[in-house]
């Protein structure tokens, strides 16, 4: 690898590299990982069954407060996709764009695909309302300016990793060509100023669409909430905890050391920015809170951050703590994202006609959205990584092609 990428992740440690295959980890998978992503799930599905099914808060506070589940899959997101990119950066493998892209293509794309089309051939079935034009989801730009109320606006979510995952690795390869000085802490400080340009932004649409008042918080969502500008900056704590864990892994491996702090200040954290946000989010009478609005979206990340940071250690509380169906829960979480909504919407619609109880309608919602999700995965999604870790095994360049191809990052 070049001097660059050498000079960015500097390592005290010198890892055995699989130099045949550069194939990504296969490690088992880990509890605490497993736990947090059920747990993101957990939330979005009370979040949305409160908003679009029972119109109460049904699970009490966790229903009011479910929508940090989104902002907890982005930290998970960009730990992971940066674990993946710094580890091999780390042991001076080459990037292959095409392989890069092939990956998170086959990753998420099959099931994303056959949701989207169920929704533009059934619209009254799923959502009621019509979806915006497909172009906008092929593209992965439907959450521009999308306002509240049409059909699939849950993939606003989704367009914004997809966004990330087409920018970072054209940033990190021109890190590395063209910052021949890029030192780690110019990586950090990077991060920062993107943090701070979408607190800035924030700051700007809270002035425009936050206060009552003013009569604009109907555009909250289309220009704060479902906006690349104010929530993509959340895939970046989870992205720095990666680039420290494989630029400094002999003080990653001491944090193992002072795990129980560790722990303790992250469930701190992530109480003191849940408190605030659901009490602060939005003041009846006023508007979105200013300091929530403007701050509580990155720092909710940097707190989720440390939790994760938390769960990654081998003898930590959520490493050690197991919750039976957390770890299917886990891998099923992607399909149950993408379905949960409509399925609540089919089931809520037939309630009205068959006069079901509340409790039933909730059995029905997470019976038949688990039921789905698990389908699914295995029709869909396992096949698709099947095929994936054939095609591209790696987001690396093997030794075979480095010294076959041309040098061009692309190929």
């Amino acid at each position: 690898m070049s001097a660059p990428a050498s000079a960015l992740l500097a390592t005290t440690a010198n890892p055995i590299i699989d130099k045949t295959q550069h194939r990504v980890s296969q490690n088992p998978r880990l509890q605490g990982l497993d736990l947090l992503r059920a747990l993101a799930i957990s939330l979005v599905f009370m979040y949305h069954y409160m908003v679009f099914v029972s119109h109460e808060p049904t699970f009490g506070w966790l229903s009011r407060i479910g929508w940090v589940g989104v902002d907890l899959f982005f930290v998970l997101s960009g730990y992971l996709i940066g674990n993946q990119l710094f580890k091999g950066i780390a042991q001076q493998q080459t990037l292959s764009f095409r392989r890069f892209y092939w990956r998170r293509a086959l990753r998420t794309w099959p099931v994303f695909w056959l949701v989207l089309a169920l929704y533009f051939l059934l619209p009254q079935l799923l959502g009621g309302n019509p979806p915006p034009p497909l172009w906008r989801f092929l593209t992965f730009t439907q959450n521009y300016q999308l306002m509240p109320g049409t059909a699939f606006s849950h993939a606003w979510s989704l367009c914004i990793e997809e966004q990330f995952y087409l920018v970072l690795p054209i940033v990190v390869w021109f890190c590395l060509k063209v910052g021949r000085s890029t030192k780690v802490h110019h990586a950090f400080g990077l991060m920062l100023v993107l943090i701070a340009a979408a607190c800035v932004y924030r700051y700007q649409m809270w002035l425009l669409y936050g206060s009552e008042s003013a009569g604009q918080t109907r555009y909250f969502n289309a220009f704060i909430y479902y906006s690349s500008f104010a929530r993509m900056d959340e895939l970046l704590p989870g992205l720095a905890l990666a680039l420290f864990k494989n630029a400094y892994p002999g003080r990653w491996q001491r944090l193992a050391n002072h795990q129980q702090r560790l722990q303790c200040i992250a469930f701190a954290a992530v109480a003191i920015m849940l408190y605030i946000l659901l009490n602060y989010s939005y003041i009846k009478g006023q508007g979105y809170g200013f300091f929530t609005t403007v701050f509580g979206y990155s720092l909710l990340a940097m707190a989720f951050a440390l939790l994760l940071a938390s769960a990654l250690q081998p003898h930590s509380l959520l490493a050690r703590f197991r919750v039976p169906g957390a770890a299917t829960l886990a891998l099923w979480s992607y399909s149950l994202y993408l379905v949960h909504k409509p399925i609540g919407f089919i089931i809520t619609t037939q309630a009205k006609t068959t006069g079901w109880s509340a409790t039933t309608v909730l059995i029905l919602n997470i019976v038949l959205s688990l039921v789905v999700s698990g389908v699914l995965y295995k029709l869909i999604e396992a096949p698709a990584m099947k095929l994936r870790d054939r095609i591209a095994p790696s987001i690396f360049r093997t030794e075979s092609t480095i010294a076959t191809s041309d040098v061009s990052p692309t190929k």
